[in-house]
């Protein structure tokens, strides 16, 4: 059974206990984002979705300016704030919960920062831009380093790996090596695997079964299989019906300990969670 204990973060100079599991509610402000492209654009839309997710149970909301689906290209700077720095300084001020923002650019996080964000989600970990971790470092935000082979444009051409895990193993410690080298404290760092983002199908079930190895790297985990394809490539669906794997994927990495889970579909998770806790205590 996952340990009972939570995270500790230090959020606006005050150290807090976050109890686990965490729920990350995706908020996408984009228009071509693989599973909810468009359907937040409006700002009233995305704040109420915003509220829904915190009530169904979301402690973080992630905002995102710029879609990482296959095949995505890349957004500009001034495109990627006019998007997401409106929403996030209004969840600051109208919503309870930990915003994290969902970027590439160091400029973006660290508007977003100065805006009431709390949490930098990089699905590059710090490779897209130098400056990132100096953001993350002079910010103090919490740091999300996600694995990715290639680009979000090129990622799914030809992944390939020797040993997935012992690669993105070896990646992590790499870059949290190179974080605190630049002055982040790993006490802020989370390690993110990248479901999807450069891997083939048998890669993201390598990583699915294996997922507790990373916690020998002394980060807090986070999870990102929602909606993703391998679940269509395991059973045909689409896009808006992959519910049911989606919670597979989060109920195996708990049983491993996975801290942190970012997800479309809150309320059904959060009740797959609470059911499947039950449970497991009437098992122990």
């Amino acid at each position: 059974m996952p340990a009972e204990k939570g995270i500790d973060w230090v959020i606006n100079g005050q150290t807090s206990n976050f109890k686990i599991p965490m729920l990350m509610g995706i908020l996408n402000i984009t228009p071509d984002s693989f599973s909810d492209g468009g359907a937040y654009l409006d700002s009233g839309k995305a704040l109420a979705h915003a509220q829904q997710m915190v009530q169904a149970g979301a402690t973080i909301i992630d905002v995102g300016g710029e879609s990482t689906r296959p095949g995505s290209a890349l957004v500009s700077l001034d495109e990627e704030l006019k998007r997401v720095i409106p929403i996030i300084r209004k969840l600051s001020t109208d919503i309870d919960c930990l915003i994290s923002i969902d970027t590439q650019k160091s400029e973006v996080a660290e508007a977003a920062i100065l805006n009431g964000a709390h949490i930098i989600n990089d699905v590059s970990a710090g490779r897209s831009d130098a400056s990132m971790m100096n953001v993350a470092s002079k910010t103090r935000a919490i740091y999300v380093m996600m694995h990715m082979q290639g680009t979000p444009e090129s990622m799914q051409e030809a992944p390939h790996y020797g040993n997935v895990v012992s690669e993105i193993k070896e990646f992590f410690r790499k870059q949290i090596e190179h974080a605190v080298s630049q002055g982040i404290n790993r006490s802020q760092i989370v390690l993110d695997p990248g479901i999807g983002f450069g891997k083939t199908l048998e890669n993201n079930l390598e990583i699915l079964a294996n997922i507790q190895e990373f916690h020998s790297l002394g980060c807090p985990l986070l999870l990102g299989a929602s909606r993703k394809s391998f679940i269509d490539m395991l059973h045909r669906s689409g896009s808006s019906e992959r519910i049911g794997g989606s919670l597979a994927a989060v109920l195996s990495a708990y049983r491993q300990n996975v801290q942190i889970y970012r997800v479309h579909d809150v309320f059904e998770t959060a009740q797959a969670l609470n059911i499947f806790t039950a449970i497991q205590k009437h098992l122990d």
